[in-house]
This record gives structure tokens, C-alpha cells and sequence, in this order.
């Protein structure tokens, strides 16, 4: 299993990520039988934030995998939790041939040349004033993730961090997710009040019984998040079923990250 991999093998650092705003290390995990690519998150690597606590964004990106994980997403990269050359940290795999990402399906074109079958979720201007949209594919896999962030109370879903992997969608960079209170902020509104796809219903279902009080997946997100931001994640998922549709951008925050990519 991948996850025993990332936590078992023995962790070579490559050199640090140059455009991470907080410390993020290209890294390998050598096993007997290979050598995995990886990105490793150390938490005396992270910038203090005003909303966040500190010291808990490499616990929260490991959560964003399990919740992906135990609801049958699979939209997030292998992540565990683990000791390192810099301390505890998060360890994921990288996504891409290092040091370069995968490739984002999100776009900035002038508004005339946004891709057929493409959803604009914003207009806006360049650095000289010409105007510009930022758009996404109205795939299955996309609608999927913004369902997910939903969950995730994602509150930094930029462009740059969805990729598009051999046809498969990602997210990456989940560092600022799963606080107890609303904070949503994403680039993929291309589906705002729509009813939720059947499968992602689903997925939503199998999350509820997945992490109910008494289950081995809260035990699993007690490790990681606090009583009330569990507690507040099983509400945003019954939100979600509740109604059975995307939701609204909220006029009591930004609902877009800066800058959106």
C-alpha cells in the first residue's frame, strides 16, 4: 500500500520547493524496490497564519486525504503524517515528474476565447487593464473536486492547485482546510446551486457512515483535527445532502482565493 510506503521508507530530501509560501521540500522515499517521489511539509516549516492555529497545517493536509479516501473520492495524492530530517511533517506524493507539477485544466483567456464546453467563474483584468476570464472544464472529475472542497471547507483552492495527471484530476495543498468555521474560497464555482451529481451523492453518503461518532474513521480524524472541526465537518456533509446541491458563493467572505491561480 502506498500510504505504508511514504510512512515506512527511508526519506531523501532534494532541495526546497521555490515557489511553496510555506517550507516545502522535494523529497524522495526510498524503499527496497523504489524510490517514490514526494513532497514533504514540515511543520517547523510553517508561516503563522491569523485564522489557522499554528503548527497544524501538515496535520490538515493529511485529513483532506482521509476524508477524500474514506468517501471514495480519490481526488487527493497518497498523504501521511511522519517523522523526517526536519521533524514531523506531511508527506505526499508528487504529482508530475519533479521538479515540475502536472499540469492545471484551469484557465485565463481574453473572454472571447474561453474553450468550448469551459464554465467562467470569473471576470477580471490583467497587469495593463485588458480584461480576462478565468474559467474550468465542466468535467466529471472537476465537479467531483468542488464537492469535496465543499466538505473540505476549503478556504485556498487556487488553480494551480488542481492538476491533470494522465487524465486524472487532483487536488493538491490542503494546508488551510477543515477549520470549524466557513471559509470556503475556490475557482471552481462553474456549478454554484446545481443539483450534486448522483455518484458524488454517493460519496457523500458513504463519508457520513464513514466518520459517525464511534467509527474507525473519526478515530482516524481525532488524530488530526480537533473535536469541533469534526464535529463541523459531519455538519457541512449533511448540509450537502440536505439540500443535494452546490453550494452559493456567500456574501460574509471572499469566495475566491488571491490571486485565483
Amino acid at each position: 500500500m502506498e500510504e505504508g510506503a511514504l510512512r515506512d521508507g527511508e526519506l531523501e530530501l532534494l532541495g526546497a520547493h521555490p515557489r511553496a509560501s510555506n517550507l516545502a521540500v522535494l523529497a524522495e522515499v526510498v524503499t527496497d524496490q523504489r524510490r517514490i517521489p514526494v513532497i514533504y511539509k514540515p511543520v517547523a516549516g510553517e508561516r503563522p497564519l491569523w485564522d489557522f492555529p499554528d503548527g497544524t497545517l501538515a496535520g490538515r493536509e493529511v485529513a483532506t486525504y482521509v476524508v477524500s479516501r474514506l468517501g471514495g473520492f480519490d481526488l487527493v495524492p497518497e498523504t501521511v503524517l511522519r517523522d523526517g530530517p526536519l521533524g514531523p511533517g506531511a508527506v505526499q506524493r508528487w504529482v508530475g515528474e519533479q521538479p515540475v507539477t502536472a499540469p492545471s485544466p484551469i484557465t485565463v483567456t481574453d473572454p472571447d476565447e474561453v474553450p468550448a464546453s469551459y464554465l467562467p467563474v470569473l471576470h477580471g483584468e490583467d497587469e495593463v487593464g485588458d480584461p480576462v476570464v478565468v474559467s474550468h472544464p465542466d468535467s466529471a472529475p472537476l465537479r467531483s473536486l468542488a464537492v469535496l472542497d465543499a466538505v473540505l471547507n476549503n478556504s485556498d483552492r487556487k488553480g494551480s492547485h488542481v492538476l491533470d495527471r494522465d487524465g486524472a484530476t487532483l487536488g493538491i495543498d490542503h494546508g488551510v482546510c477543515l477549520h470549524a468555521e466557513p471559509k470556503l474560497r475556490t475557482v471552481l464555482w462553474g456549478w454554484a446551486g446545481e443539483p450534486i451529481a448522483d455518484a458524488d451523492l454517493d460519496r457523500l453518503r458513504r463519508l457520513a457512515e464513514a466518520i459517525a461518532p464511534g467509527t474507525d474513521g473519526e478515530a482516524e480524524l481525532d488524530e488530526l483535527l480537533t473535536i469541533s472541526e469534526v464535529a463541523a465537518l459531519r455538519e457541512r456533509v449533511e448540509a450537502l445532502l440536505s439540500s443535494g446541491r452546490h453550494p452559493q458563493p456567500s456574501g460574509d467572505w471572499p469566495s475566491v482565493p488571491w490571486p485565483p491561480l
